[in-house]
């Protein structure tokens, strides 16, 4: 199989080449930039592997390198949850994923032969917050930014159908693994200053990093995958089991809980990924015979952090 991937050096697309690079599958990395990729992926270790250098939210060559792939993974995405929501800020998070979705459904339009199927990322975020209310795959988006988001979003990457492509959009939760949003927390456990953020009562909707390359994979292998699916794993957690499971993998106390006001201070309205939250459930992904590695939480953190 030949796979091109936007957004292949962040955080799970690093992961997902690994695999797809272990299992002897042609890997084409599509990246702003071409010498970091090729550092961050060595020709000796990864010799099924090109880079193309490519804008991605303008029209060029770059999309020439679609034709003959067999599928197209768009992971692409400026961080939403590290820097204040400025306007600008705000413009880059929905223009980088926009107009990236939006070139590369137009490079699949335009491929000959077009890939079979393209697997887009959404966000939770589609739902809006809740520390009440469940979502599953069926449920109505939100009303706020995020929301907006991940609706114009998904809208962009439905448009690929029209070219006869199988289009699966996976709405990814906390991706948790080694870096990440997990990265942020560890080292106040490890200094035995670990503790929930905000009031504890938030919906976490959380999925290991290998589970999430697993439904990727599941994805693009499997034809009658399509439509959306939750990328959470089935049990969701509030924030305080969430640092009180953390705590007891790491043998450190989860007591010192973290003010919302002060992560207010450093993100401003970014503050409410972590603040509030939503319990997702992936019931379609279930449906699907999708097998999760980690389902729950315990064994997710203890893999991560212990390696066992």
């Amino acid at each position: 199989m030949k796979v091109a991937i936007a957004g292949a050096t962040g955080f799970v697309g690093s992961r997902l080449v690994e695999r797809l690079q272990a299992q002897g599958h042609h890997t084409v990395v599509l990246t702003r930039d071409a010498a970091r990729a090729k550092r961050f992926f060595p020709a000796s270790a990864y010799p099924n592997l090109e880079v193309i250098a490519y804008e991605p939210a303008e029209s060029g060559d770059w999309q020439k390198s679609i034709a003959g792939c067999d599928a197209v993974v768009n992971l692409a995405g400026v961080p939403i949850a590290e820097e204040k929501w400025t306007e600008a800020r705000r413009q880059a998070i929905l223009d980088s994923r926009k107009l990236t979705t939006q070139k590369l459904v137009e490079a699949i339009a335009n491929a000959n032969p077009k890939p079979a199927v393209l697997v887009s990322t959404s966000a939770i975020g589609y739902y809006g917050t809740s520390e009440t209310a469940e979502f599953e795959e069926n449920s109505p988006a939100g009303n706020d930014f995020l929301a907006d988001v991940c609706k114009t979003w998904e809208a962009e990457a439905e448009k690929v159908k029209n070219s006869g492509t199988r289009l699966a959009i996976l709405r990814f939760g906390i991706v948790l693994g080694n870096g990440g949003a997990l990265a942020k927390m560890l080292p106040a456990f490890k200094l035995f200053a670990g503790g929930p953020i905000g009031t504890g009562k938030q919906w976490f909707s959380w999925i290991h990093r290998d589970d999430v390359v697993n439904l990727i994979l599941y994805a693009l292998e499997n034809a009658q995958v399509s439509g959306v699916l939750n990328a959470t794993a089935p049990n969701p957690v509030r924030m305080n089991e969430l640092c009180a499971t953390l705590g007891e993998v790491l043998k450190r106390p989860s007591w010192l809980p973290v003010p919302g006001f002060a992560l207010e201070l450093l993100l401003g309205d970014g503050a409410k990924v972590v603040l509030e939250g939503q319990k997702v459930l992936p019931k379609q992904t279930l449906a699907g015979g999708f097998q999760y590695q980690y389902p729950d939480l315990k064994s997710a953190l203890e893999e991560i952090v212990t390696g066992n």
